[in-house]
Order: structure tokens, then C-alpha cells, then sequence
């Protein structure tokens, strides 16, 4: 866990901002979910990998806790529950912390920041296009280049699985295999579980298909699963999924993996993860979750949703320093002011000054607060990047004015205190 501070701390809250306004336009409203949720509700689906690395105890009411893992199962509480009433299609946005006890290198941290988009109610290819252009819109929102979403859809390789009559539990397992890429212990646990080689063989030439040209790789996907109906339905949902992004212009790269999946285990349909240059490890991921909404006995309600990380998008554009000059025009107001009492005696006028400045103008206000010497002052300001200095001094306060210092230019001049609110003001 980390203290996150500085440039640090506003890449964070830069690409949170940027996350709420993508929310507020996709029509996705903000919910907020407890930290601490029962043991069995984070633990029902999120992986038997996650199970292990979350943080669990028991509190003093003898109930077994942990921190949240993930949003998706809090949020699917939500509505199972207070929401299950709501108009349909239900889009819910949130933002927070998450915890799980991970060995911490790069990007890989026990406590990490998420946005979560889900939207409810709706089984249709356009809600899973939905989810892709959101994620789309915000990674350009937010500047990152050179990313590329990889695509696949766990409901092709569950439905051969299902065909052979491979119980749940065993195909949770070897879908946190096909996770780690372990092609080879994917199939032999197939095997193992009663799979027959035509099954294997299709598995196999699965793996091997993957691609940038959607039309291509799912059209050969539909032609490797053409014996199994269900797996050739999931195909087909894929296909359709892709065509309507290329429809409507959404212009990111897709790389289409038939052999892709999670490890979270709720998933049941299209599933993605995304990727930047730079970074070997996916800045955030989603899918289609179809069955988890009946596990809290709220009835069948299809969902599907993305979870960027935050942290990780923010390592992403610290290797990309060009896209800091966009964070630091949003973070910080184009002006930063300092006010600077000229002795003790002015303190009070400058307090006053720096007041008014604030409610009235639009930018960053300081105040000298160290008690040094105004040349002192003017120096550590230049080296702190104030763009203005606003000295006050007793003999231009008697006429209300006050002396304005360009720190860029080098210049000065006296000016009144109304001409000063009416230049840094809001509509200055």
C-alpha cells in the first residue's frame, strides 16, 4: 500500500475526473458501496486466486469480513437488492479503492483504484458494444496512446466444456488456467475431466486463432465450433458485438483471442482486457455476467461491465510524458497566484486579498505563510512555478491597490484591487 503524493496523487484524481465525466456521458449514475462487504458475497465468484489474496477477518460481532476485491459483486448486491425495482437498462458508475494482498511489484499493488462501469438489464451485442465504446472514449479522454483492447468470449469455450459434460467447479479451474495461458495444462485437465480428442482438437485449434481482422478470426472461429450449437450461438453474439463497434466507428484496435478468458469466475459471455505501450500488464478489463444477479436471489438479470484501473492508467501516462502537459492543464488552473504580505503589519490585508481572490476568480491562490522577506518570497514562488505574486504594502493600500509581479515577464505594476478581481476573474 502506498501514500500517493504530488503528480502522483493528481494523475489519480485526473483520471477520475475524466471518469466521471465519461460516466455522466454515457448516461451511468453514481453509486457508492461499502468497503467491507460479508466474506461470502466477495467470495461467491471472484476466483479462486482472488479468494486467497483477499483481506478477511472477523470483526467484533463475530462476522466473517473483507475488504472488497472488485466492485462487480458489491454492486450486483445493489441490485439484487435496493435497486431491483429500477427501470431497465440500469447503468451504474462508481470509483474507489480495492484490496488484495498481491506480491507488490510494478503495477501491482494491495491497495489499487478502480472505476467500474456496469449496465444492467439488457442480454443484447449493443450493451457489450456499449461497454467497449465507453472504455474506448474514456482511455482517449484520458490521452493514453498506442492501446489496443483484447477480445474474447468465454461462452465459446464454457459451451464445449458444458457439451462434454464438464461439472462448473472443474470448468472454474481450468478457466483460471487458460487465465495464466497454461494452453497445455488447460488441455490435459480437459482430458482429465471426460472431454473426447475431437473436443481437445477443437480447443487446440481454438488457442491458435487469434487476430486483429474481426470478420476473419470469428468467422474461423465459427467454422472451428461449427459441431457444438451453443458455442457456435456465442460466436455468432461475438461477431455481432465487433460488427456494431465497426458500425458505429469505433476505431480502437481489437485483438480477437478465441482462447481468451479471466479469472474472475462470474463471466459468461464476451470478455476483454486492454492494454497500452509501455505496460505488460492490462490497465483494466470486463466482460458479460449473465448469472450473477441470481446468486443474492435477484432473478435473471444479464449484465456486463469494464473496470479501468485507475493506477495502472496513470502508470500508463507517466511512461507517455507527453500526455502530462494535457493532465497538468486540467489539474492545475492556468494561473497560480501568490499573495505576499510586504511585513506583519499586512497580514491582514493579504489574508483579505487572498479571500476575495478566491471567491472571485478562477484561479490557484497562495499565501505567504513562511513570514519571509518578500524578495525571498518572489524567488521560491519562481521556483514553485507561480505564474503571478500580488504584493501588499501599507502605501498602496491607503489608495486600495496592490502591486501585481508577472513572474514569467519580469515585470510589475500597481494596480487596483477591483482591476486586479476583474483580470483574474471569472469572466476575465
Amino acid at each position: 500500500m502506498r501514500d500517493l503524493v504530488a503528480d502522483e496523487a493528481e494523475r489519480l484524481r485526473f483520471i477520475e475526473q475524466k471518469a466521471r465525466e465519461v460516466s455522466r456521458l454515457f448516461g451511468y449514475r453514481e453509486v457508492i458501496t461499502p468497503l467491507v462487504e460479508h466474506y461470502e458475497l466477495l467470495a461467491a465468484k471472484v476466483g479462486e486466486d482472488n479468494r486467497k489474496r483477499m483481506y478477511v477477518f472477523d470483526d467484533l460481532g463475530g462476522r466473517k469480513v473483507a475488504l472488497r476485491p472488485e466492485f462487480t459483486a458489491s454492486i450486483a448486491r445493489l441490485v439484487a437488492t435496493k435497486m431491483q425495482s429500477f427501470p431497465r437498462p440500469l447503468r451504474l458508475f462508481s470509483v474507489g479503492s480495492l484490496y488484495r494482498y498481491d506480491e507488490p511489484q510494478f503495477g501491482r499493488y494491495r491497495e489499487f483504484w478502480q472505476a467500474n462501469y456496469e449496465l444492467f438489464g439488457s442480454s443484447k451485442p449493443e450493451a457489450d458494444a456499449e461497454i467497449l465504446a465507453l472504455t474506448d472514449s474514456l482511455l482517449e479522454e484520458i490521452g493514453l496512446r498506442g492501446y489496443y483492447f483484447k477480445v474474447g468470449h468465454v461462452g465459446i469455450l464454457r459451451s464445449i466444456l458444458s457439451h462434454d459434460g464438464i461439472a462448473e467447479d472443474q470448468q472454474n479451474s481450468i478457466m483460471q488456467l487458460l487465465d495464466k495461458k497454461q494452453y497445455e495444462d488447460v488441455l490435459e485437465a480437459t482430458k482429465k475431466a471426460g472431454s473426447p480428442k475431437s473436443s481437445l482438437d477443437t480447443l487446440d485449434s481454438l488457442f491458435e486463432t487469434k487476430g486483429n481482422d474481426s470478420e476473419t478470426v470469428t468467422a474461423e472461429i465459427g467454422e472451428i465450433v461449427k459441431d457444438y450449437p451453443e458455442a457456435s450461438k456465442a460466436a455468432r453474439n461475438l461477431s455481432e458485438i465487433l460488427g456494431l463497434l465497426k458500425a458505429g466507428s469505433v476505431e480502437a484496435n481489437f485483438v480477437i483471442e478465441a482462447g481468451f478468458a479471466r479469472g474472475l469466475e462470474y463471466y459468461t459471455g464476451m470478455v476483454f482486457e486492454i492494454y497500452a505501450s509501455g505496460m505488460d500488464i492490462a490497465v483494466g478489463g470486463g466482460g458479460r455476467y449473465d448469472k450473477l444477479i441470481e446468486l443474492f436471489s435477484g432473478g435473471q438479470v444479464p449484465a456486463v461491465g469494464v473496470a479501468p484501473g485507475i493506477d495502472r492508467l496513470s502508470l500508463a501516462l507517466q511512461k507517455q510524458e507527453s500526455s502530462l502537459s494535457t493532465i497538468e492543464k486540467v489539474v492545475e488552473p492556468e494561473n497560480r497566484i501568490l499573495v505576499v504580505a510586504v511585513d506583519g503589519s499586512m497580514l491582514g490585508e493579504a489574508f483579505k486579498v487572498a479571500s476575495r481572490l478566491r471567491k472571485e476568480s478562477i484561479v490557484t491562490v497562495e499565501l505567504e505563510t513562511m513570514g519571509r522577506s518578500v524578495s525571498k518570497a518572489l524567488s521560491d514562488a519562481d521556483r514553485r512555478g507561480i505564474t503571478h505574486a500580488v504584493i501588499v504594502g501599507s502605501r498602496e493600500m491607503k489608495e486600495k491597490k496592490v502591486v501585481l509581479r508577472d513572474m514569467s515577464e519580469r515585470t510589475q505594476e500597481t494596480i487596483a484591487i477591483e482591476q486586479l478581481l476583474a483580470k483574474f476573474g471569472k469572466q476575465g
